[in-house]
């Protein structure tokens, strides 16, 4: 089943009882996504907020909060498809005409992808050339959030020079009723085409849809390579041609089924205070300056849905995306990057902390092979830590596949630091924004070592909390980074450990192991490789640091990162007294901003 627009899918989840339509008036401004952090925290319905304070338009949000919603909007259609793609590369050499035949079904498939061209498109029933974007009920998610925000906004653009098109979600601060600001992070298509019309010091137009199919979400999330269309694989998903029309307020053409078109242009070498803003690492990106998006014009459905989501502490509904994303794209891993039979980045750690891929190492060092693809490939190059393997674990897995990798890593030569690299923008624990460092750790071959499963000895240097985590990983709390920075050093000394092959260093030793999922929150976003692994002893051998376990990584929080999200008070106490309100025939409501990073 394909979904045209919005509705339809709306409508269908209504049909299915996963659809809880709120009539009671909800504020966009914090209340209403505390709301929806509640029922998806509880695995709850998706939701239509009929009355926002302040705004006509109802609000759609939690539309894929739960695996079984996503696989709904999209279904197994497009990853079977491109398994049949990679069994086709696979086996057509040398073509013959048996195999040629054989390969019918996806030629007819692919003859239906593409676009086409209406003159009539529901998102054109109304054009406004004087717009207000104060009229649409922007959410303000958490209390330091630098203003209102666009969080599912579909960003059009057109390389200046050769028209080819990108599509990316890019969150869009409300700055005034005609102005956006548009967070175009490092290594963004529509940052590239905009940095290349700055260059022409020239205007770039610039469309932003919301609504439309659903499968045009998912495209413009998906890490495609710069080159490839992103509507393209919305016309795979939808099984035939992207229908669009025209308006004269706007040179670019207009996705027909979308709810909104926000027409305008970013001005080169114009800069706007942008943020701060609660991401999807579970703290707030901070404020810096970006490009605006001077609004000229909105075209709409005369009955429009605003679709919106909220981000935060994992999981929200950009980790059951990203899984989807990951587990349909798999199947190129190993066409594209050769000598990657899996991956797998963890949404749990904000997708680009983490990642671990199964390779082959058939002559020594091979997998390093596969590492430099990996963080090269795309976004994937903003992997911050990677671990290798070449057994066969299950990637999801993270607590075997940690132990498997412990037994068999060789610190002295297996782990890698890169420092004085490119970082992801919404990663703060390097030196500046956008600056950082990777590292890379290797689990290959046979077992080297037993690990062991529970401590037993008697701590000192200042060591409170011990909490082992997985066989081989130790978890110790003690002195805070502000008291002692160089406490993790003193623990890596410390007899009572040195059986540990890895010890983690955090603020609350208990908190970190309670599941799998605050385990790899906790750990991942808050240590930079560079700077935060150490050892007692660290040789230096041909220029490389050979760290002797006991290995640690010190992932206490530090000066200078930005806060962690939590609800305000008052708005977690108005939310719970409502809640009847908002729901009079009963939906679950589940924990305050912690969320599902509490579900393993």
């Amino acid at each position: 089943m394909t979904f045209p627009n919005l509705r339809r899918f709306l409508a269908q989840l209504e049909r299915d009882g996963d659809l809880a339509v709120v009539d009671a008036p909800v504020d966009p401004n914090l209340e209403l996504p505390e709301v929806h952090r509640r029922v998806i925290a509880a695995d709850g319905p998706a939701l239509l907020f009929r009355n926002p304070v302040g705004s006509s338009i109802p609000v759609a949000t939690n539309l894929f909060g739960t695996a079984r919603r996503v696989e709904l909007a999209f279904g197994r259609d497009p990853q079977h498809f491109i398994e049949r793609l990679v069994e086709l590369a696979e086996t057509m050499v040398p073509p013959t005409l048996e195999k040629i035949w054989g390969a019918r079904d996806v030629g007819l498939k692919l003859a239906r992808v593409g676009m086409k061209n209406r003159k009539y498109g529901p998102v054109t029933e109304v054009v406004d050339r004087q717009p207000d974007l104060t009229r649409i009920p922007f959410l303000t998610s958490w209390p330091e959030d630098g203003g209102p925000f666009l969080t599912l906004p579909l960003v059009y653009t057109e390389h200046p020079d050769d028209g080819r098109h990108n599509l990316g979600i890019y969150r869009m601060q409300r700055h005034d009723a005609r102005r956006l600001g548009v967070h175009w992070q490092i290594g963004k298509g529509g940052g590239f085409h905009y940095h290349e019309a700055e260059r022409k010091d020239e205007a770039l137009p610039i469309t932003v849809f919301l609504g439309g199919p659903p499968a045009l979400l998912l495209s413009a999330l998906a890490p495609l390579p710069e080159n490839v269309g992103e509507l393209l694989l919305t016309s795979l998903l939808l099984g035939g041609r992207v229908p669009r029309t025209r308006s004269s307020a706007s040179p670019h053409p207009l996705i027909a089924e979308a709810e909104f078109a926000i027409l305008g242009h970013v001005r080169p070498h114009e800069r706007h205070p942008e943020g701060p803003f609660g991401d999807h690492y579970g703290y707030y990106s901070l404020m810096h300056d970006y490009p605006v998006m001077q609004v000229e014009a909105i075209a709409h459905r005369r009955d429009p849905i605003f679709p919106a989501t909220v981000v935060g502490k994992p999981r929200q509904e950009d980790f059951f995306l990203g899984d989807f994303l990951q587990e349909m794209l798999a199947p190129l891993f190993p066409i594209v990057m050769p000598g990657v039979r899996d991956l797998w980045s963890y949404g749990e750690t904000g997708y680009h902390s983490l990642a671990a891929a199964i390779v082959r190492d058939r002559y020594a060092r091979e997998a390093m092979v596969s590492a430099f693809r990996i963080l090269g490939e795309g976004q994937l190059s903003l992997t911050k830590f990677l671990l290798l393997t070449d057994g066969a674990v299950d990637l999801r897995d993270f607590r075997s596949l940690f132990e498997y990798v412990l037994a068999r890593c060789r610190f002295e030569s297996d782990l890698f630091l890169f420092g004085h690299l490119s970082m992801d923008t919404l990663d703060y624990t390097g030196p500046k924004v956008n600056k950082g460092s990777k590292g890379v750790m290797l689990g290959l071959g046979d077992p080297i070592r037993d690990l062991p499963r529970t401590f037993n000895g008697t701590p000192g240097n200042g060591i409170r909390g011990v909490r082992p985590y997985c066989a081989g990983c130790l978890v110790v709390d003690g002195v805070s980074y502000e008291d002692d920075p160089d406490w993790a050093r003193a623990v890596a000394a410390d007899p009572a450990l040195e059986e540990w092959p890895m010890v983690m260093v955090v603020d609350d030793a208990v908190e970190a192991t309670r599941t799998d999922a605050r385990f790899l929150w906790t750990v991942f976003t808050r240590f930079e490789p560079a700077a935060d692994f150490t050892a007692a002893k660290v040789d230096l051998v041909r220029n490389h640091p050979a760290f002797r376990p006991p290995v640690v990584i010190d992932a206490r929080l530090k000066p200078g990162y930005p806060g962690e999200l939590f609800c305000d008070p008052d708005t977690a106490t108005q939310v719970g007294r409502r809640w009847r309100e908002y729901f009079p025939k009963g939906v679950e409501m589940g924990d305050s901003e912690v969320g599902h990073l509490d579900r393993s």
